[in-house]
């Protein structure tokens, strides 16, 4: 088994719990000296790291949105003065919130590409490779660590960003790029496209490994997106807030993704109770970031539901514990239906159990006074009793499945909108009757 960083990934538990104590400590010290929002937060005399989950406050989006509007851009979060940044990047604000905004030190953002490494070479990248990340290298963080990771790495690398679809098809197949960086969402598009324009991609392109991040996926997808390239599927996530990926999926053991632990503490808490939870037993992650100098994060409360799992059920040598199928939904994802729990990652598992359906969108609305889920699915040019049917056939399987009937249409095909990145699958439109 090769590793990126042998001695880390490989460290004993102890030693690496140690580890991790010795960088909140530094971590915790620079924090309270340098930044105004967290003198106010963290607790003096912390003695362990036991004394730190139980005395550090939980901290959520709307502190860091508190601080951040006291003093635009930044506010009083930074542990740094901001003229030291060499990056900015936001979140996407896709929640109706204002944006998270950040800034990266030139350590930081070595740090940042070393855990993109870790992620990439873990996952077979290696730097004879030819590498394509298609994403928007707008204001999201998102895969610019893959990016300069990839160059790190010594990869050729092609950023496809500003090209449309069928461009990007082409240079898989023409220069026979092995890795390739993108949403699910996206990767879904170009399955699409390259079959409007006579393209096997299994066949014609040389797609090997595929990271595809930034939102929760289904099994289906995930089966859906590898038959389709003949390449495996990787995980990786992170967030704009901690600054880096935090996780990466092991080709030991499919769905473990691993916690690269010397940079990060993630807890799992109960939702209801902020208690934790054991091994197997969903909860929230709340993370501690060890590393960043610029803007750090402690106990944060992320909204993500994961399964944590021992390192040793992993059988490929790490001590780092691993998030079973890593970002499992959000909880503010979550909608109640007539007393039903619908998730995005739900209604997608649905959908793409039908080969017709090329791209769709849900959304709740309120049906003479009853909340329903309406879709709107593509299909391409079915029409008339077909059309009747299939509707009728994914609602069926929508009822089975999720336990209620949706109203079901077909859109005209390409009507629907595609997105490079994070694609918003459930849209609670309940208030709209209102307005």
């Amino acid at each position: 088994m090769e590793y990126w960083n042998g001695t880390a990934e490989t460290m004993p538990r102890e030693e690496l719990e140690q580890w991790q104590w010795r960088r909140l400590r530094r971590a915790l010290d620079h924090a309270r000296h340098s930044s105004p929002f967290w003198a106010e937060r963290i607790p003096d005399g912390i003695t362990s790291m036991a004394d730190y989950t139980e005395r550090m406050p939980l901290l959520y989006k709307a502190d860091l949105l508190a601080a951040q509007q006291a003093a635009p851009p930044y506010g009083t979060w930074p542990s740094l003065d901001p003229v030291h940044g060499v990056r900015h990047h936001q979140t996407s604000g896709t929640s109706g919130n204002p944006p998270v905004r950040t800034f990266d030190t030139e350590r930081d953002w070595k740090w940042i590409t070393d855990t993109f490494c870790t992620a990439l070479y873990n996952n077979g990248v290696r730097s004879h490779h030819k590498g394509l990340v298609s994403f928007g290298y707008g204001l999201f963080a998102g895969f610019w660590g893959m990016h300069y990771a990839l160059e790190r790495l010594g990869c050729t690398i092609v950023p496809a960003g500003g090209l449309d679809s069928r461009t990007v098809i082409r240079l898989l197949v023409d220069y026979g790029i092995e890795v390739l960086g993108l949403t699910p969402s996206y990767a879904m598009r170009l399955i699409e496209t390259a079959g409007e324009m006579g393209v096997d991609l299994a066949r014609d392109a040389n797609v090997q490994i595929i990271l595809a991040g930034a939102e929760p996926r289904s099994d289906f997808t995930t089966h859906t997106i590898e038959q389709a390239f003949g390449a495996r599927v990787f995980n990786a996530a992170g967030t704009t807030e901690f600054g880096a990926v935090f996780m990466f999926e092991c080709p030991s053991r499919r769905n473990a993704c691993h916690i690269i632990e010397p940079t990060v503490i993630e807890e799992v808490l109960h939702p209801e109770t902020k208690q934790p939870v054991g091994y197997g037993e969903e909860g929230v992650r709340v993370t501690t970031g060890l590393w960043r100098e610029s803007m750090q994060l402690f106990r944060h409360w992320t909204e993500d539901i994961v399964v944590k799992r021992p390192h040793n059920e992993c059988g490929c040598g790490r001590t780092w514990d691993f998030l079973d199928g890593g970002i499992l939904r959000r909880v503010d994802d979550m909608r109640k239906i007539r007393g039903v729990s619908v998730t995005p990652v739900m209604i997608e598992d649905v959908l793409r159990s039908f080969p017709e359906v090329t791209e769709f969108r849900s959304s709740i609305r309120t049906v003479r006074g009853l909340d329903t889920v309406h879709v709107q699915a593509e299909a391409g040019g079915i029409a008339g009793e077909a059309a009747a049917a299939l509707c009728a056939r994914i609602a069926g399987e929508f009822k089975r499945e999720i336990g209620i009937r949706p109203q079901v249409e077909l859109a005209p095909p390409g009507s629907l909108p595609r997105t490079k990145w994070k694609a918003a699958r459930l849209h609670d439109e309940r208030h709209l009757a209102h307005a």
